[in-house]
């Protein structure tokens, strides 16, 4: 993107513009329908959104579902999910990840980020929707709103189940720790007890990357567990690391996208990907998928 366009496109954000502007454009904006950019935002520290560059084609009738994130490891940055959630954006939404934003492609070394955030992600959604001087003013459709995470981040977002305002959830190769496994967690990591998926309220997926995946067990013994709501879990072999580092997501990114477009959306096509016999997931090579017996 030439720098005057870049220039322009701060501007109508409403962010800050200086000399060397936080913001990126990761993968010439990802592959769907709305070109995204990657950028910090004014009033939401250690934030970064993913969201399409022209917001001058969303208003109160056609909105942007929210994504909110927390990263693996417990980073404070989504270096390692960025072309996964810029892709997400591109297909219009506004995805919210947990901590600063990634200006280069190396391993991000730095303090652990905090499950609260995920929780600010979507106080700061409620609060800009309802500012008239907010760019994102009536264009935030926050009735529809999924929380997700890879690994720590998934565990984060099992800590934060509760919140009444979450739509759905995803949890991608992640797992809660049982009290025979609980040594095996990474110091700082947030350990709610298996008792914590009776708050969970919403339809919810697990993505997992097959047995190869560390959190497989953890995160299949969760899904076995939750018999309240819709649940179901999908597997690709491919081990805990995922596939979100690869060009615009990688394979994981078809069912994650398939999964917000038909919960936030309604889109009855993209529920063909997890619903019957003939189900669109099971024709990918690789994937498997389990259901409780509430997901219709």
């Amino acid at each position: 993107m030439k720098k005057s366009v870049l220039f322009m496109m701060m501007l109508c954000l409403g962010l800050t513009v200086s000399a060397q502007p936080k913001s990126r454009v990761v993968e010439d904006g990802g592959t769907g329908s709305y070109k995204a950019i990657m950028a910090e935002m004014e009033g939401l520290p250690e934030h970064t959104i993913f969201v399409p560059q022209d917001l001058s084609v969303f208003n109160a009738k056609h909105t942007l579902p929210v994504l909110v994130w927390g990263n693996g490891a417990c980073a404070n940055s989504p270096w390692e999910h960025m072309n996964f959630l810029n892709e997400i954006a591109s297909h219009g939404y506004l995805v919210l990840a947990t901590g600063n934003i990634p200006m280069t492609d190396e391993w991000y070394q730095g303090p652990m980020s905090r499950s609260e955030q995920q929780i600010e992600s979507i106080d700061w959604a409620y609060a800009q929707n309802a500012d008239p001087q907010s760019p994102f003013y009536q264009k935030i459709d926050v009735k529809n709103l999924c929380v997700a995470g890879m690994s720590c981040g998934g565990l984060q977002t099992l800590f934060n189940c509760a919140d009444p305002r979450i739509k759905v959830l995803i949890i991608c190769n992640s797992g809660l720790f049982n009290q025979q496994n609980a040594n095996q967690a990474v110091g700082g990591m947030p350990m709610p007890p298996k008792e914590k998926l009776k708050e969970i309220h919403t339809p919810i997926m697990y993505m997992l990357g097959g047995k190869e995946d560390i959190a497989y067990e953890n995160g299949m013994d969760d899904f076995h567990r939750i018999d309240h709501v819709p649940a179901c879990a999908i597997n690709f072999p491919v081990g805990h690391g995922g596939t979100y580092r690869e060009a615009h997501g990688g394979e994981f990114t078809v069912p994650a996208l398939a999964w917000l477009d038909w919960q936030l959306k309604g889109d009855a096509e993209a529920a063909k990907m997890f619903v019957g016999e003939d189900c669109g997931l099971l024709k990918r090579e690789g994937w498997t998928l389990e259901k409780n017996t509430l997901f219709k």
